[in-house]
């Protein structure tokens, strides 16, 4: 299992926009979120051990935010050819067994994690309410094989600042976690990453 490291859009950058089929079977876009103080996009997927390691104190956290006015939602943009336990099926499963509050969107042609500079799962990005990138970066500095326990310390103290309207530290530590598992030969011109589990 080799580590990559999120490759960090930058702060400031607009939301880009998506509209992707959810779990569900609706479709969710950005616009949905109008309205909302802040809003939270994770690139996630079934399989990675590094969301395996926190998705339960994950569905816990972002709970505690929605109740707040936070809007989340995440993203799957793996490569389902190669890895098809991370396929729309199995991500509805996985959405109800993990007790996932927030839209778990599937993102087939992986444009919208090109277009979010995602590189990693987990790979967290919060924008304020004008929908301008105020954090990319870890969870906590938990990881698997840790003793580190799983707390949301880093992304908490984002979420607290933008929910009160605050300026968020650009003190931001990258994510870490497998690689998004790209269509062989269309690797973005930003990723550098090794492939990992």
């Amino acid at each position: 299992m080799v580590k990559t490291a999120s490759t960090m859009l930058p702060l400031g950058s607009q939301a880009p926009e998506f509209s992707l089929p959810n779990v569900d079977g609706s479709t969710v876009s950005l616009s949905d979120f109008e309205g909302k103080p802040g809003l939270l996009v994770m690139f996630i997927c079934n399989h990675c051990p590094f969301v395996i390691h926190l998705r339960k104190d994950l569905a816990k956290f972002v709970k505690e935010y929605q109740d707040q006015g936070l809007a989340v939602v995440a993203i799957s943009s793996n490569d389902v050819e190669t890895y098809p336990q991370d396929g729309p099926d199995k991500m509805k499963q996985e959405a109800e067994s993990n007790g996932y509050t927030f839209p778990y969107l599937y993102d087939a042609s992986q444009e919208v994690a090109k277009a979010y500079h995602a590189a990693c799962t987990p790979d967290f990005f919060l924008f304020d309410s004008n929908r301008k990138l105020v954090y990319r970066g870890q969870f906590d500095d938990s990881r698997p094989g840790s003793d580190i326990p799983v707390t949301g310390a880093d992304l908490r103290a984002a979420c607290d600042q933008v929910l009160a309207g605050q300026p968020v530290s650009v003190e931001q530590r990258p994510s870490i976690g497998c690689n998004i598992k790209w269509i062989a030969g269309s690797e973005p011109s930003y990723f550098t990453g090794q492939a990992t589990a």
